[in-house]
C-alpha cells in the first residue's frame, strides 16, 4: 500500500463531495437530527443510512455467537457487497461504499466504482476489504476530504486506554431484507424483511435499541441518510424555492471543504509578523509588548462574557 487513511467527519458535505469525486451521479447525503421515521422518509427514495457511534469496549455489540440485534447471515456476502475492515480510519468511506455498491439497478455508481465493483465481488470479504484499502483512488479521494491538522504528531498514536474510539457502519435494505453492514463484524446482519418503502420506519427500530443500550448521558451519535439528489426532486416538481436551497448548501459545501483543506497557519505568521514589523516602527519593542497585552486582554475578557470564568493571566 502507497500510504495511510486519514479520518474525516461524519458530515453531509463532506460525504456527499466524496461520492461524487469517485463518480457517483445523483446522490446526497443529509444529516437527521432526530431518530424520527418520518424525518427519513420525507427524504424517499433512500439508500441508506450511516450511523456513527462510540464503539463500545466494555459490552460488544457482537461475539462470536451473534450479534445483540438481528443475526448473522454469513450466506449474504456471496451475493450481496459486504467487505472487512482491514485498516484503520477507512470506515466512513467503507460504510458509504456498502450501500452504493448494493445500489447499482438504481444509483450510478460511475464507471470507476462499478470496475471496482466487478473486481471485488468474485473475493471474499476479506480480500474485498484488502482491494478497497489499497485502491489509490478511493484513498486519495477519501484522504482529500481530511482536516488539516498542521500540529499534529504523526509519530504519537491514541492511548487505546484513554482514547474513546468512534466507528461508522450501514444500514440498507437489500433483496426484501434489512441489513447491518459493519466491516468489524464476519458477515453482515440481517434485521428481518425490509422493503424500500417501510425502510425509514425498520432502520429506526433498529437504530433506537441500539441507541438505548447506551448510558442517558452519551449523545455522540450521528446519522447521514444517503438519498436521491433534492436538486433533481426540486426539478421534476418545479419547486424554485428547494432548488435555490439546495444550490445554496452545495455553495456553503463546496466553501467548507476548501477550508478544511487549506492550512492557515501560514498565513496567519505572515500577518503576525506584518502587524510585529509594523508595531517596532511605531514605537519599537514597547509598542509591541503593548499591543500583544492589549490583545490578550481583550481574548480574557471575551472569554469571562462567554462565561469561562476560570481564565487566569500569569
Amino acid at each position: 500500500m502507497s500510504g495511510g487513511w486519514n479520518t474525516i467527519e461524519s458530515d453531509a458535505g463532506v460525504f456527499t463531495s466524496l461520492i461524487e469525486n469517485l463518480g457517483v451521479k445523483d446522490v446526497q447525503f443529509e444529516e437527521l437530527l432526530t431518530l424520527d421515521h418520518s424525518e427519513l422518509a420525507a427524504l424517499q427514495p433512500v439508500y441508506g443510512v450511516i450511523f456513527l457511534f462510540k464503539y463500545p469496549t466494555d459490552k460488544p455489540y457482537a461475539t462470536p455467537n451473534g450479534p445483540v440485534d438481528g443475526d448473522f447471515d454469513a450466506e449474504a456476502a456471496e451475493h450481496i457487497f459486504f467487505a472487512a475492515q482491514t485498516i484503520q480510519n477507512a470506515c466512513a468511506t467503507q460504510a458509504l461504499l456498502s450501500v452504493l455498491m448494493n445500489k447499482t439497478e438504481t444509483v450510478n455508481i460511475g464507471e470507476k466504482m462499478k470496475d471496482f465493483r466487478e473486481f471485488t465481488m468474485v473475493l471474499p470479504p476479506e480480500f474485498r476489504g484488502e482491494a478497497l484499502s489499497n485502491s489509490d483512488l478511493i484513498r486519495e479521494v477519501h484522504n482529500s476530504f481530511a482536516r488539516s491538522s498542521p500540529f499534529a504528531d504523526e509519530t504519537q498514536r491514541p492511548d487505546a486506554e484513554t482514547e474513546d474510539a468512534f466507528h461508522f457502519i450501514a444500514y440498507t435494505p437489500i433483496n426484501g431484507t434489512l441489513y447491518e453492514l459493519d466491516g468489524l463484524q464476519p458477515s453482515p446482519i440481517a434485521h428481518g424483511p425490509c422493503n424500500d418503502d417501510n425502510f425509514p420506519k425498520k432502520v429506526v427500530q433498529v437504530l433506537q435499541k441500539r441507541v438505548a443500550r447506551y448510558e442517558d448521558s452519551e449523545i455522540r451519535f450521528n446519522l447521514l441518510a444517503m438519498c436521491r439528489d433534492l436538486r433533481v426532486r426540486a426539478k421534476e416538481f418545479g419547486d424554485d424555492d428547494l432548488l435555490e436551497r439546495e444550490e445554496r448548501k452545495r455553495k456553503e459545501w463546496h466553501f467548507e471543504n476548501a477550508l478544511r483543506r487549506h492550512n492557515f497557519v501560514g498565513f496567519a505568521g505572515e500577518v503576525l509578523k506584518g502587524v510585529a514589523t509594523a508595531k517596532l516602527k511605531e514605537g519599537g519593542d514597547e509598542a509591541v509588548k503593548k499591543w500583544v497585552d492589549e490583545s490578550l486582554q481583550r481574548r480574557i475578557a471575551a472569554a469571562r462574557k462567554r462565561g469561562d470564568e476560570d481564565v487566569e493571566m500569569d
